[in-house]
């Protein structure tokens, strides 16, 4: 294979059959959390299913042989969506394991390559707390011989309960993120030791931060070994946004950021200096209006494929 297209895409909430309703604290979640969902309408709703064949076309759309997912219920929903919506997409490979967030919101990866080798690292402790809030979840491919790792993550998110601004909630919620930024590095060096910027691999994910100066992301951002190609090659400031936030708390032209990256390692984004990733906004809900482009059939003012969208970049090894 010449080059591949790799996606990264926060497919919001997708459940087999039920999804929590919106600002539900971690207690509330938890009390009806057993081995499985205690069905009570009011913190679940039932799953639209145009939502979900609008998340189908925004994976269409990447047209990507490994599509790497955020906030995924767990594997049996995982195979019947692919099953139902994407089956004649090629996805014949799936992985989900089950982790650590209490909404059962977990990191999947579909593709159309066989995985060559899958590790969790959600059993990483920082005392008696869980260091990821999903999962640092690796897969390791084998790809025309040569090898590619991914990593796929799923940050803790700016959100937190109590009467706070949303900037005193992403500085509360600050030192979770820069503690797992860290340990993606300490995983990445103790893979692969002195010189981990001469292998070839990929961080992607909805990592909860935006790029700035006030970023809890410092660490992956400023590092040697990687590219966070979002930020570089795509030329345009106002062009770099991946997620819109609905919400009349922070002014219209806040709601637009990226929090969700491709890193490239230093080795793959020299390989391929010509690589510029796609964002594809065809399926965002039309209140989004800094995007004017065209979008999928059935999106409307409040029904979309997600509130992220899929970035891809296609890359040679």
């Amino acid at each position: 294979m010449s080059a591949i297209t790799i996606a990264t895409f926060n497919c919001e909430n997708l459940f087999r059959r039920y999804r929590f309703n919106k600002n539900l604290t971690k207690e509330q979640i938890e009390k009806r959390i057993t081995d499985g969902f205690i069905i009570d309408k009011t913190v679940l709703t039932t799953v639209n299913e145009t939502e979900r064949k609008l998340t189908a076309d925004a994976i269409k759309a990447t047209k990507a042989d490994i599509v790497c997912l955020q906030e995924v219920e767990n594997l049996d929903t995982l195979k019947n969506f692919v099953s139902e919506y994407l089956s004649s997409s090629g996805y014949k490979y799936r992985i989900l394991i089950d982790a650590n967030d209490p909404r059962l919101i977990d990191v999947a990866i579909i593709s159309k390559l066989p995985f060559d080798c899958i590790k969790t690292h959600q059993y990483l402790k920082n005392g008696s707390t869980a260091v990821f809030s999903r999962d640092c979840l690796e897969v390791e491919f084998l790809i025309g011989g040569k090898p590619l790792t991914i990593f796929v993550n799923h940050f803790k998110s700016m959100f937190d309960k109590g009467n706070l601004t949303p900037a005193q909630k992403r500085a509360k919620t600050a030192p979770r993120r820069e503690l797992q930024a860290q340990t993606v590095l300490d995983i990445i060096k103790k893979k692969y030791k002195n010189n981990p910027e001469k292998e070839n691999w990929i961080i992607v994910g909805d990592l909860n931060d935006y790029p700035d100066d006030k970023t809890s992301l410092k660490k992956l951002l400023n590092s040697k070994w990687m590219e966070n190609i979002v930020q570089t090659r795509i030329t345009d400031p106002a062009e770099q946004w991946t997620h819109y936030w609905d919400t009349t708390s922070i002014p219209l032209d806040e709601r637009y950021n990226q929090i969700d990256y491709i890193f490239l390692s230093k080795q793959l984004a020299a390989a391929n200096p010509t690589a510029v990733p796609e964002i594809i906004r065809k399926g965002l809900i039309t209140k989004a209006k800094k995007y004017t482009g065209p979008r999928f059939s059935d999106v409307t003012d409040k029904q979309g494929a997600s509130d992220h969208c899929p970035v891809a970049v296609t890359i040679k090894l």
